[in-house]
């Protein structure tokens, strides 16, 4: 159907110099129509949708040195905790004999190493987020998950990594990601049996 006076999606009547093209409908619907450089025309075209992933190549390997070493991470943040291992004191204040837990028996060495050594894993699995995205871009694979998503948990983007894995290469084995998850579930077992321990030991 025509237009006495042809306008594109903002209103502005269209110059009659436009030369001919898909233009956003001047009806306002969502899509497309057909300018023939004087006139819109009857022709529409749906709104394009988002672009599929393109699959990669059979022979194309998708789990990269950077995804392994970030599913073995867990394994570091237990050892880790070793590093902390302290005796609390308690001490007696005031007139009425309050027993307090001594500060200097809970900020030891090994609590700062452990503090610190949380930074650098933090540090070192976005770090390796980047380089994972890098290496399958190489490989082939279109708009792989976002690795700035690592900043907010490395597993976030682990889990987000392997959702686009299984559409551009579907019926892959994904062992970094259930290495990931089993150390990470072991890890959390250990963290809580340790807490409990800690607990404790500041009980006077």
């Amino acid at each position: 159907m025509g237009h006495a006076a042809p306008a594109d999606a903002r209103g502005d009547p269209m110059s009659t110099t436009t030369p001919p093209g898909w233009y956003p409908d001047p009806s306002g619907q969502p899509g497309y129509r057909w300018w023939d450089g004087t006139a819109w025309t009857q022709h529409v075209s749906p709104p394009a949708g988002p672009v599929q992933r393109p699959r990669i190549p059979d022979g194309v390997a998708t789990d990269t040195l950077p995804i392994w070493l970030m599913a073995l991470q867990p394994v570091l943040v237990v050892l880790l905790q070793f590093a902390y291992r302290p005796e609390f004191r308690f001490r007696t204040i005031g007139p009425g004999g309050l027993q307090a837990l001594d500060p200097a028996s809970v900020y030891t060495v090994g609590y700062f190493v452990l503090q610190v050594g949380g930074l650098l894993l933090y540090g070192a699995s976005v770090l390796l987020a980047f380089l994972d995205h890098r290496a399958l871009r190489r490989r082939g694979v279109v708009r792989p998950f976002p690795w700035p998503w690592a900043f907010l948990s490395a597993i976030v983007y682990v889990i987000g990594r392997f959702v686009v894995m299984r559409k551009v290469a579907p019926g892959r084995a994904m062992w970094p990601l259930w290495t990931y998850l089993a150390v990470c579930a072991v890890g959390t077992v250990f963290g809580v049996v340790r807490a409990a321990a800690l607990f404790q030991q500041m009980l006077p």
